[in-house]
């Protein structure tokens, strides 16, 4: 017999009254914003109009569904007694496939990494770095025509920066040394993906979540709704807006310390640090039941209409399905690799058992010093 669900089982009652009083107070306040929303939105989108920033796809080239995939990554550290079990992992997960096209992998392309290290706050930070780069030696392998990526572009950048500053700081670490190594080919593929000389292949950011409010900002309209939850509102089904280039301080830059004599490594890092501002960002509704998808691409991507039609396109194919609100292969990548932090305990067992028939102590040290912590994750 199945377990009932039990959301409150081990609460308090009188902190789930506590609770369910005040979760009556925000329904309120829901209320009010949504009434706000209601009396505001043909306003909002009037000015969106006025201002060219809605746009149709039918109104660009026609262009059969291209070949698409799904990249995503995931990395886990699981705490134990005398030390850390650490994974990073990186799937692509080929589209549906168009009738008239191969199917170019039989089975999801992917990528691993998993050792062991001494306590240590900051490897997180370095094996986040290792889960971005495979996810980027990926993107740039798939042989696809548009290749999705979970999140932003951005986020690399960000991330590879964190990593090699903590991978610098501990060189003891095996999983640093594993991060240096990689780092002439993880940049290399950041370098492409940006500059995106390829006219067959497009790559793409897709963020689920975002509190971008640029647009809002920019035309003044009064709202606290971030732009992805605003032209969610406003667009009509296979209406898109008007690209627009990623508001940049020009802070973004990765430490190049440990390859100032490396020129091909310097020469990547500065393209991938003028590049990074070049991203154009549009949110795209393909159907009614769809929330507005915001996607990030390279300028020679959308400035271009046949390729911007061609993106579009891929987008609007794989997302045929109701109950999927986002592409097709990224949802499927996004399932696996999720299942990354649930499967370290048989990683934890494995290691357990062929520790135990080669040690020749006491195995009580053994199965005392892999007790289990907490598993800490991230993506």
């Amino acid at each position: 017999m199945a377990d009932i669900p039990r959301p409150f089982g081990e609460l308090p009652m009188s902190l789930v009254e506590k609770l369910l009083d005040q979760t009556e107070q925000v329904g309120e306040k829901l209320v009010s914003e949504f009434v706000n929303i209601k009396e505001r939105k043909q306003d909002w989108r009037n000015q969106l109009q006025e201002n060219r920033l809605i746009k149709r796809e039918s109104d660009l080239p026609f262009t059969n569904p291209p070949t698409t995939c799904g990249i995503d990554g995931a990395y886990a550290v699981e705490r134990l007694l005398a030390s850390d079990l650490v994974v990073a992992a990186a799937v692509g997960v080929e589209g549906i496939t168009p009738p008239s096209e191969p199917r170019f992998w039989e089975e999801p392309d992917n990528s691993s990494y998993i050792t062991v290290e001494p306590h240590e706050a900051e490897v997180g930070s370095i094996l986040r770095g290792i889960a971005i780069g495979m996810e980027l030696i990926l993107a740039i392998r798939a042989p696809h025509n548009v290749i999705f990526i979970d999140g932003s572009l951005i986020t690399p950048i960000i991330h590879l920066n964190q990593a090699i500053n903590k991978a610098i700081q501990h060189p003891e670490l095996v999983t640093s040394r594993s991060f240096l190594k990689k780092f002439p080919d993880i940049i290399e593929s950041y370098k492409l993906l940006l500059t995106n000389e390829r006219t067959d292949k497009c790559w793409v950011g897709i963020a689920k979540y975002t509190s971008n409010t640029d647009i809002s900002t920019t035309l003044s309209l009064g709202t606290t709704l971030d732009d992805k939850a605003l032209l969610s509102l406003l667009l009509e089904p296979g209406e898109y807006s008007q690209p627009r280039k990623i508001a940049s301080d020009g802070s973004w830059h990765i430490n190049n310390s440990q390859f100032k004599n490396d020129v091909k490594v310097s020469k990547n890092i500065r393209l991938i640090e003028e590049n990074i501002s070049s991203i154009h960002i549009l949110y795209y509704r393909p159907y009614g039941w769809l929330p507005a998808i915001r996607i990030e691409s390279n300028a020679s991507v959308v400035s271009n209409k046949n390729r911007l039609s061609q993106l579009l396109m891929a987008i609007k194919h794989q997302c045929s399905t109701p109950s999927i609100m986002e592409p097709y292969p990224l949802y499927m990548a996004d399932r696996m690799v999720k299942h990354i932090s649930e499967a370290i305990p048989t990683f934890r067992q494995v290691s357990t058992q062929s520790l135990a028939e080669q040690y020749d102590g006491d195995l009580n040290d053994v199965f005392m010093g892999l007790h289990s912590y907490r598993t800490e994750s991230g993506r």
